[in-house]
Order: C-alpha cells, then structure tokens, then sequence
C-alpha cells in the first residue's frame, strides 16, 4: 500500500507499518492490543522502496486515514490518546 492510498482512506481507518523479522514491531502488536485498538491493516514495508525509504528507520509506525502518525515507541496509554484525538 502506498502512503498516498492511506492518506485517501476514512479518518478512522488504520494502518501498521512494520517488517519481517521486526521484534519491536510484534511488541507493537501487543500494545495495540492491549491498548483495544480498532481493525487496522498491515502494510509490509520489505522490497518496497518507497515505503522503506519514509519508514525503514522508524517502523513501526500506526498510521491512520487522516495522514497522523505516532511513531514507536508507543505504550497502551499513548495508542488510546492518539486514538482519540481530533
């Protein structure tokens, strides 16, 4: 999925950029779980040269449909107020 087409989604819908092999990025899936967060998609970033070029360093990155983003580290406290901003 490219950045853009999220950009395009609804506002609410999320997106969990993340990698193969990515210890920090299962530790996020165990946030956001814990954290109760809604369906999200999960974009693969390997062999995928733009996404890898705005995300390799930082993933992983929840992204939802408005274009936010927060960046690891992340706690289930921080997911639920990101969440729930405006």
């Amino acid at each position: 999925m490219e950045p853009s087409e999220t950009l395009n989604a609804e506002p609410k819908s999320l997106a969990l950029y993340q990698r193969d092999d990515c210890p920090l990025c299962d530790h996020a899936l165990a946030v956001l779980a814990a954290a109760h967060a809604p369906e999200f998609e999960t974009v693969w970033i390997d062999d995928e040269p733009e996404l890898e070029a705005l995300y390799g360093a930082r993933v992983p990155v929840l992204r939802d449909g408005a274009g936010r983003e927060l960046d690891w580290p992340f706690d289930p406290a921080s997911v639920r107020r990101w969440l729930e901003a405006p």
